[in-house]
């Protein structure tokens, strides 16, 4: 039996007897074994090949993090723990399922503008890198740790005056809730000096979700350099420097795929640099949506098919509230499709049609797929959303009118 790939926007996919293979399992046949739709399924073998690509291309010395938070299901995170470096968290919840990989503490990171008490200490009790956002996290940190008795292990997040040009989401530059201002990180760090507490780097992040080479190339350099002028500045070493990768995935039309080959490049220079002043210092990069956004698909079932004024709906069981960014509710400022596919009849031959795929909600905002040209389809049919292996599930409003969660499946 004849396999062959789906189109590039939808990653390493491939088709046999007119379905969609996930882990080399037909479709309809994977949602048998599912037993209910709507699901998410990730293929490990596409997780495990981006992570070893991604290595190849980049520089040897450079240390990969995956971040928890564009996927957190435990099995891929299990998954994904015996390929990287570092898993990096962001809740007290993410740090529960990073530690429960068995993965090292040590390389475990810790981040977000607003950890309680309470994860601050579990994250000193369990010997968690803290990515600390403000002095009121270091002055509770040192609090706890004094309690406890262990010393906190911290990383200053610093909010650079720059951000990652042409990124989906920026994290960096202007006013931001996500970490020191620049100017105001050597005295964050006389604080540190002033309670005890060792210094273990910094971490810099301009943005995320960028397919721009040259702009991830150049947020790297103004990240290298701007630690470079703050451990100057305070005379000290500077055991890690941890940079958000800011690699993106193509999502849309017309949307190329990120080169890598330029920002490994410009990746080795930062390297020397950093040997060459400050000698010892670890780079680690941390990437979550490119790791893992395009091992997962989202798949819903038909339940009707109606014509509305010649407009075609095809409704299905699943939708927003699953979904959320594919509805284009997390983060588009114009909805755009996710490219998508009737799963279980992929035959090059069959016939198309304009259709629109919605969900069960009471809300025209629930929307997978708008005015979109699929293979005909009816009631019972598996409709396929591509990329979303990251910031699916868990960044959906799945209580929203009380609809069952779906189920997510490694395979």
């Amino acid at each position: 039996m004849s396999t062959k790939p789906v189109h590039a926007a939808m990653h390493q996919f491939a088709v046999a007897g007119g379905e969609l293979l996930v882990g080399g399992i037909p479709l309809s046949r994977l949602a048998l074994r599912v037993g209910r739709t709507p699901f998410y399924a990730y293929d490990r073998a596409l997780l495990t090949q981006r992570v070893r690509d991604t290595r190849a291309a980049l520089p040897a010395a450079l240390r990969l993090h995956f971040s928890v938070k564009a996927n957190p299901m435990p099995a891929v995170v299990q998954h994904m723990a015996a390929l990287v470096d570092g898993l990096d968290v962001a809740s007290a919840g993410e740090m529960k399922t990073a530690l429960d990989t068995g993965f090292d503490p040590a390389h475990v990171s810790f981040a977000g503008p607003g950890k309680t008490p309470a994860e601050l200490a579990q994250a000193i009790a369990a010997g968690i890198l803290l990515n600390v956002e403000s002095d009121r996290e270091i002055d509770t940190a040192a609090r706890i740790g004094d309690e406890l008795g262990i010393a906190p292990r911290v990383v200053v997040r610093v909010n650079p005056d720059f951000e990652l040009k042409g990124s989906g989401m920026r994290m960096g530059g202007g006013a931001k809730p996500f970490g020191i201002d620049a100017e105001r990180v050597p005295d964050s760090l006389r604080r540190l000096d002033a309670l005890g507490i060792a210094l273990q780097g910094l971490h810099i992040f301009g943005g995320s979700q960028s397919l721009k080479a040259d702009a991830i190339a150049d947020s790297h350099a103004r990240g290298v350099e701007l630690a470079l002028q703050l451990a100057g500045e305070a005379g000290r070493a500077l055991p890690g420097l941890y940079l958000g990768a800011g690699f993106g995935i193509p999502y849309f039309p017309g949307e190329q795929r990120l080169d890598l080959a330029p920002v490994a490049d410009n990746l080795e220079r930062c390297l020397a640099r950093l040997d060459a002043a400050l000698p010892g210092t670890r780079l680690s990069l941390e990437s979550g949506r490119y790791l893992a956004g395009e091992a997962g698909i989202y798949v819903a079932r038909v339940v009707d098919r109606k014509v509305s004024r010649g407009q075609v709906f095809l409704v299905t069981d699943g939708g927003l509230h699953h979904h959320l960014a594919a509805s284009g509710n997390f983060g588009q400022v114009i909805r755009k499709n996710y490219p998508a596919a009737i799963g279980n009849r992929m035959d090059a031959a069959r016939a198309t049609e304009n259709v629109s795929v919605v969900g069960p909600l009471c809300t025209p905002l629930d929307v997978l797929a708008e005015r979109m040209d699929l293979a005909q389809a009816d009631i019972g049919d598996l409709v396929v959303v591509f990329q979303s292996g990251a910031y699916g599930l868990s960044a959906s409003p799945t209580a929203f009118l009380g609809h069952p969660a779906p189920a997510e499946v490694l395979v």
